[in-house]
């Protein structure tokens, strides 16, 4: 079997062969869930930005994260399913590929941690899903390997494509469309760690290490905070705004890999 390089194909292709894909779906009985952006930014809220960054920690895939983000400013990522602790896409390229990416969902205790941390920081749900809060919630929430944002050991992923890059284009640009799609509905990073967010509000009068202390000027929450956040000088296109105040509301082989390590072909 050939594993070469397949020939190259100009985005109005890959869209037409999203557009033939999506019909296809339709008349299966199924409907199908892509991502579509509003221009060129991917994410503009708290949540969907606090996503994106957190997916820049991935060092040793630099060199595919441009891709990726190429593909969902395309509109080539037209299947897009959040659930407990996975995510399955469909993602247009040379042909339509099968992505699939699994996230080891918090532990009971961590997730109890973060909720005892974060008691009193909280006032409302809505507040909560606005990302409207004080920046001591912020890092707690974003707090690498106790926070909700995955690190690379937390993610599997595979790709029905014939790239055995540790991870292709396919896989990042699904990374970044789950960015995208928690701009609109930020609840699904709690149905994705399988938890309920309202946990992170019950308990609004305890005296817990996050309880709010801070004037109210100090939620509103800027790139640079998050940049800070994760130890990154973030490069951003000049689309993006750099303000969170916006709260608005397979072929025959497949590859697979955990964390840093390939695990081969299924």
């Amino acid at each position: 079997m050939f594993y070469g390089w397949r020939p190259y194909v100009p985005v109005a292709e890959r869209k037409r062969h999203a557009t033939r894909e999506v019909e296809k779906l339709g008349k299966r009985g199924r409907s199908a869930s892509p991502v579509i952006l509003d221009g060129r930014t991917i994410a503009r809220t708290f949540w969907g930005k606090a996503w994106c960054d957190n997916l820049e920690r991935y060092s040793d895939f630099a060199n595919r994260l441009p891709r990726g983000r190429s593909y969902v400013r395309n509109g080539l990522v037209i299947d897009l399913d959040i659930a407990g602790g996975r995510i399955k896409a469909l993602v247009s390229g040379s042909r339509v590929y099968k992505v699939t990416v699994d996230i080891t969902p918090v532990t009971k205790a961590r997730w109890n941690s973060i909720c005892q941390d974060c008691a009193g920081g909280i006032d409302s749900l809505v507040e909560l899903l606005q990302g409207r809060f004080s920046k001591g919630v912020m890092e707690r929430l974003c707090l690498q390997k106790k926070g909700l944002f995955p690190s690379l050991a937390e993610i599997e992923f595979s790709c029905s494509c014939p790239d055995w890059a540790s991870m292709c284009k396919h896989v990042a640009a699904v990374l970044y469309g789950i960015g995208a799609r928690l701009d609109k509905q930020p609840e699904l990073l709690f149905t994705l760690h399988k938890v309920d967010q309202s946990d992170l509000i019950a308990k609004a009068g305890g005296k817990f290490p996050l309880s709010r202390r801070q004037p109210n000027a100090e939620k509103i929450l800027g790139r640079d905070d998050l940049s800070e956040l994760f130890g990154l000088d973030l490069v951003q296109s000049t689309a993006t705004s750099t303000s969170l105040r916006n709260t608005d509301a397979k072929p025959s082989s497949t590859k697979t890999w955990t964390g840093m390590k390939k695990k081969g072909r299924a």
